[in-house]
């Protein structure tokens, strides 16, 4: 048996309670117990750890994770990598996202087939470091939707697989469940970076969709969704989607249903990317019209105000930005943290608890992680300075002091 105790702490518990000062046991990949700082544990042979009065809090949950994306400035560049190299940046992408404090992550699509299910096996079996992964399939998308850069004269690939027709969709939902994905993704709406298809717009039928769910069900998977406008919302929903991504554009009927489903269904807007790409990408060589720059900045703007007001109904709504851009790399996904605050009115705690006991509901792991509990999963993160003061610090690798995942240091503590 291998133990560790922390102490010297101040401990933020993910339950909601106020922080306090206090010690942790760790006995191999469980926290056994979580004591004040007095009267103390009697720890036996167990390693010390002095935490120096930081904040030992729960690991970091991304509910919308592309450990796969390359931090690209523009999506095709993903589609001529080939296979074995973008695995390796896969890989060095996992590391960076322990170490920035993220222990468990639920894929949002996987930029080629397979790179979630073989990434998600070889953490799984200790062949490399990175959070516990949720895999998913590439992004099922139509002709001319989120996804599809091909062009007439010269067949292009990219980080979406096109298909067309309810017997397209599953047969490639089947191919995904053989390959072993946790999660099928689709991109029912449009997007604001999509000419042909922008976010207001519907894409996939109500056949493809139910397509979709009939494979998810037969097979035990997840489904997640694409989608900006509130038709598709209301589509995915009649689907028995749980996971949908934007909802920026909903009405009050997709607001009224996303209530009435609200114990069932996660919403994770990713505020993150269209903020960062509205004001920091044009360095980047990302230029937008007139008319695409209002467009933007009005679904931003709509989405803010739809999610404080599915905030408000009680609708779990959860970090997690599209980070793997060049303006919104991998690792930056704390960031979003900062955004639900500063944009959407969460407190530093509420914004905290949608990215740890929030998140791991969204793994399906509530009773395993995101809390600093006895019996639960040794996923801690040792943080230097006070989250609940400026959640932003989270954002700082050097304020990342330490990353234990499963009772093992990822990244030790120096002291």
């Amino acid at each position: 048996m291998t133990r560790t105790f922390i102490k010297d702490v101040r401990i933020l518990d993910g339950t909601g309670n106020p922080s306090f000062p206090g010690q942790v046991l760790v006995e191999n990949e469980f926290i056994a117990g979580v004591w004040p700082s007095a009267p103390g544990a009697n720890v036996g042979d167990a390693r010390i750890v002095g935490g120096k009065g930081a904040t030992l809090m729960p690991g970091l949950i991304e509910p919308h994770s592309h450990i796969t994306f390359t931090n690209y400035t523009r999506s095709v560049e993903m589609g001529s990598i080939p296979p074995e190299e973008h695995m390796l940046i896969t890989v060095r992408n996992a590391r960076k996202m322990l170490d920035m404090g993220f222990t468990s992550c639920f894929s949002a699509a996987s930029a080629k087939p397979r790179l979630d299910v073989v990434l998600r096996n070889a953490i799984d079996a200790g062949e490399f470091p990175g959070p516990r992964t949720l895999a998913a399939s590439p992004e099922m998308t139509v002709t001319s939707g989120l996804g599809d850069v091909r062009l007439s004269h010269l067949y292009r690939e990219n980080f979406a697989v096109v298909l067309d027709g309810a017997d397209e969709f599953r047969r490639y939902a089947r191919l995904m469940c053989r390959e072993g994905v946790d999660t099928l993704k689709m991109n029912i709406s449009g997007d604001a970076g999509t000419p042909a298809s922008p976010s207001h717009t519907t894409v996939m039928t109500e056949a493809e969709v139910a397509a979709v769910s009939e494979v998810a069900r037969a097979h035990g998977k997840r489904l997640a969704a694409h989608t900006r406008s509130a038709e598709s919302v209301k589509l995915a929903l009649r689907h028995g989607v749980d996971v949908l991504y934007h909802a920026t554009l909903i009405d009050s009927e997709a607001r009224d249903l996303l209530e009435a489903n609200r114990e069932r269904v996660f919403v994770a807007p990713t505020l993150g990317s269209l903020y960062a790409t509205l004001h920091e990408s044009e360095s980047w060589g990302i230029k937008f019209s007139p008319v695409q720059r209002r467009a933007m900045e009005d679904e931003l703007n709509t989405g803010i105000e739809n999610m404080k007001a599915l905030k408000k109904r009680g609708v779990r709504v959860l970090p997690g930005g599209d980070y793997g851009v060049a303006w919104a790399p991998i690792g930056a996904n704390a960031r979003d943290l900062d955004h639900f605050v500063r944009l959407l009115g969460f407190s530093p705690m509420e914004a905290i608890l949608a990215a740890t006991k929030s998140g791991a509901q969204i793994m399906h792991m509530s009773e395993r992680t995101g809390c600093v509990q006895p019996g639960f999963l040794a996923d801690l993160v040792l943080v230097k300075g006070d989250p609940l003061a400026d959640v932003a610090i989270l954002q700082g690798e050097d304020n990342i002091l330490a990353v234990m995942k499963e009772g093992e240091f990822h990244k030790p503590f120096a002291g």
